[in-house]
Order: C-alpha cells, then sequence, then structure tokens
C-alpha cells in the first residue's frame, strides 16, 4: 500500500493499523479485499430497499455491510450502518423513524461515496 492511498484512507477515519493487524500484517491482502469493495453491492441493496419500503431488506443489508465494514476498517461507513442496523432492528413498518433513517441513510451515502472514490482513485493499473 503506497502511502498516498494510506494517508487518505487514515485522514477520512479508516482504521488501517488494526485491520492490517486483522490482515496478518499482510499488505497485499489486505489490498485484495480492499479492492473487493468496490464491487460490493450492499450499499446499493440498502437504498433500493429503503426507497420500496422493505425495512426487513434494508435491515438485512446495513447488517451485512456493517460486517463487511468493520473487517475492512472503514469505520465511518461502519458507523452509519450500524445506526441504520439499530433503526430498523425488530420494528415493523410504522414502527420505523423515516425521518432519522434518512438522515442515516444520508450520512451513509457520503462516506460511502467518499470511500469509493479513494478506493477506486488508488486502484491498482
Amino acid at each position: 500500500m503506497d502511502e498516498k492511498f494510506r494517508k487518505q484512507m487514515e485522514e477520512n477515519g479508516a482504521n488501517v493499523d488494526t485491520t492490517l493487524d486483522r490482515f496478518m500484517g499482510n499488505e497485499a491482502l489486505y489490498m485484495k479485499f480492499i479492492m473487493k469493495f468496490l464491487d460490493d453491492k450492499n450499499f446499493e441493496a440498502l437504498v433500493e430497499n429503503i426507497d420500496k419500503g422493505d425495512y426487513e431488506g434494508a435491515f438485512n443489508s446495513a447488517h451485512a455491510l456493517k460486517g463487511v465494514t468493520a473487517n475492512l476498517g472503514l469505520d465511518p461507513i461502519n458507523e452509519s450502518a450500524a445506526q441504520i442496523t439499530e433503526l430498523l432492528r425488530n420494528k415493523k413498518a410504522e414502527e420505523v423513524d423515516v425521518e432519522a433513517l434518512k438522515k442515516c441513510e444520508e450520512q451513509l451515502e457520503k462516506d460511502y461515496s467518499r470511500f469509493q472514490n479513494i478506493i477506486a482513485e488508488n486502484k491498482p493499473q
């Protein structure tokens, strides 16, 4: 991992050191998995499910995104996904705080887009 990429990740809230420890210091393995994040479909599924009012599907997508981002040290995305997960956990549609959900979704979208751009910009050619 080059220093520019590492610096961008850390300045935007990623926990690179802890994540590298999780990958036993293997930067090549870390890079392989962080690049796979570009193809992860959980964010798109989450947005789609929220838009159509499928809160159980949105919960499942948020929970999966939370797990992926926890493993990759993408803490800002993880925190937003965790908030969405808790807003939806064991809730019937009429119990969902839609306004709070939309605010969390907006923050998640900002964080997600920022990291997608950083990762794509640093993708090996």
